[in-house]
């Protein structure tokens, strides 16, 4: 992997449009999330639940090494910290897999209950949480309930149509072209604590 990272972060001339067309899709993500939990009045400030604590897989190469981009943001100890935590969660994640067990482990870039890389987070961290529904070509519209807290505080309130299907549509268009432009043909799939041990 890190051969690849090597190969993706000096060619600046074909990443830097990349990562453009990312941080557009990222804030288009954040002004419709916003605009539906203004809607219902849910904000998100932490709870028993976290999703932060939840093994979400990231499947893109794009948001991989934007993920490494706000990792060199950060002061060298920090980073050294982080890479720390990262090790630690694989590990225990390994261990609890092996024994049958849930895991439940914390994302090394959450501190004090905020992610110290927010701006960067993938797009999953930025769509969790709301009822939602989106489109899968051959089977239809698929939906999918909000977290327990939104349930507990906003369940009541009549749906708001929250669809993810341009999103998706959109990162899959990017991540083809950023597979072809630096000539990748493997697939990713990756918590971002994995992402993070070899960043």
């Amino acid at each position: 992997m890190d051969s690849l990272i090597e190969k993706i972060t000096s060619g600046e001339d074909k990443l830097i449009p990349l990562m453009r067309r990312l941080e557009v899709i990222y804030k288009s993500m954040d002004e419709t999330y916003n605009d539906t939990a203004g809607y219902y009045g849910f904000c998100c400030g932490g709870c028993e639940e976290n999703c932060c604590l939840t093994r979400f897989y990231h499947h893109t190469f794009a948001e991989y090494i934007y993920l490494h981009k706000g990792v060199e943001t950060l002061g060298l100890g920090t980073r050294a910290e982080i890479r720390e935590r990262a090790v630690s969660v694989c590990m225990k994640t390994a261990e609890l897999d092996r024994a049958g067990l849930a895991v439940r482990l914390l994302c090394p870039l959450n501190y004090e209950g905020m992610c110290v890389l927010y701006e960067y987070r993938p797009m999953i961290c930025r769509l969790h949480g709301l009822p939602h529904e989106i489109i899968i070509p051959g089977s239809g519209k698929k939906t999918g309930p909000g977290c327990g807290e939104f349930n507990a505080r906003c369940g009541g309130k009549e749906y708001l149509k929250f669809d993810r299907t341009p999103f998706y549509t959109q990162m899959a268009g990017l991540e083809k072209d950023f597979k072809e432009a630096f000539g990748i043909s493997e697939r990713i799939k990756m918590t971002v604590a994995q992402m993070l041990v070899t960043l």
